[in-house]
């Protein structure tokens, strides 16, 4: 009677180990990065809008941005202003690539999200959800909080 009741506790012991060590390479994996002061500037009146964060990779390995998404907005899309012979221009920016220990600015002139198709008008103060979609599968959410129009 001894020897199954020994068996089954060892089964669930070498069961218990078994998830213990699944687990272990999934929070290894885990993406190191981070976001702070992510904003938007509302647009009265318009039904796109510019968010902005900063965003930094704590890890060793380089992580990469392949798109965002908002529950607000019909598409979201990483952007990129540039000034070329007195003329500023704004095209998307595929994928956005964050070296080992870097951050990455997004503001205003320069990289930005832009939310395109927006489901209803931003109000100052709120929050707005924004979802980075990274390079393997996993995502980073962010809320947003609506400034004013003339906010920098």
């Amino acid at each position: 009677m001894r020897q199954p009741a020994a068996l089954l506790a060892a089964c669930l012991l070498m069961l218990g180990c078994g998830v213990a060590l699944a687990a272990a390479p999934a929070q290894e994996s885990s993406p190191a990065l981070t976001a702070q002061d992510a904003w938007i500037r509302a647009t009265p009146g318009s039904d796109v809008a510019a968010a902005y964060l900063t965003l930094h990779n704590a890890g060793t390995t380089p992580l990469v941005v392949l798109g965002v998404r908002s529950p607000r907005a019909a598409q979201a899309m990483i952007h990129e202003t540039t000034l070329a012979n007195g003329q500023s221009t704004m095209r998307p920016h595929e994928h956005l690539a964050i070296a080992g220990g870097a951050t990455v600015r997004l503001a205003p002139g320069g990289l930005h999200i832009m939310l395109h198709m927006l489901t209803r008008p931003l109000v100052a103060g709120e929050e707005v959800p924004l979802v980075l979609l990274l390079e393997g599968g996993g995502t980073l959410e962010v809320s947003a909080r609506v400034r004013p129009l003339g906010a920098e």
